[in-house]
């Protein structure tokens, strides 16, 4: 397992890469069978122009009451069953996954004039994969993860602190062990949706979903 990293080499800056993106467009013919390959080229483009924080996703989960709420994350890792993100088993979000999970993923390249849209179900990794991770992280963020509520109401910052204080004096003498209540999830998509931008808003769409036999699908939509 390889987690996401930037490349040394850079293609054009961003607006040149945009216009000429916009200009060729997406064609059925230029697909990858499989969405998460054809994710792999537009996500090589991405951090090869520089582009800023190109694994920054929106996640979109819904609460048991049909509430739906947002956030930006981190991906860390995607392969071939699916894109992974780290966050704390407690938060609000792991607690509407944990009552809907049918999630949404967008990655919003508005620079490059693309975005990717992934529909799927979210699960929890293996403990072993979440810790493996997790000991590849700054010390300094392994005790974060320790001292924050994650989504709990607090009455200052300087009550973070203090937390923050109290954990590096518990673990001061070795390594911060992975907390039982933090982890990974991977989001298994069973529809990924590619959108190119072109002029006067005739953008090329393209939408792979599982057919009935398992097998990836794709379909041409209206801009």
């Amino acid at each position: 397992m390889q987690y996401l990293t930037t490349p040394a080499e850079t293609n054009p800056d961003p607006a040149t890469f945009r216009n000429r993106a916009m200009a060729v467009g997406l064609s059925r013919a230029a697909l990858d069978p499989d969405p998460v390959m054809q994710f792999q080229r537009w996500y090589q483009d991405a951090i090869e122009t520089r582009l800023p924080e190109p694994n920054a996703m929106a996640i979109a989960t819904v609460d048991a009451s049909g509430q739906p709420s947002l956030r930006t994350v981190l991906l860390k890792l995607f392969d071939a069953d699916g894109f992974v993100f780290f966050t704390n088993y407690e938060s609000r979000k792991a607690r509407e996954i944990a009552a809907n999970d049918q999630v949404a993923l967008l990655f919003p390249w508005v620079a490059l004039a693309r975005q990717v849209e992934v529909r799927g179900r979210a699960a929890r990794i293996p403990a072993t994969e979440s810790l493996r991770y997790f000991l590849t992280r700054p010390r300094g963020s392994r005790i974060g993860a320790w001292s924050s509520p994650q989504s709990q109401v607090i009455k200052s910052r300087a009550l973070l602190e203090q937390k923050v204080a109290e954990v590096q004096r518990r673990f001061a003498e070795g390594e911060v062990p992975l907390p039982d209540f933090w982890g990974g999830y991977r989001v298994i998509p069973h529809s990924v949706e590619f959108w190119q931008g072109r002029d006067s808003r005739l953008h090329d769409r393209f939408r792979y979903h599982r057919g009935a036999d398992g097998a990836w699908q794709i379909e041409r939509l209206a801009p």
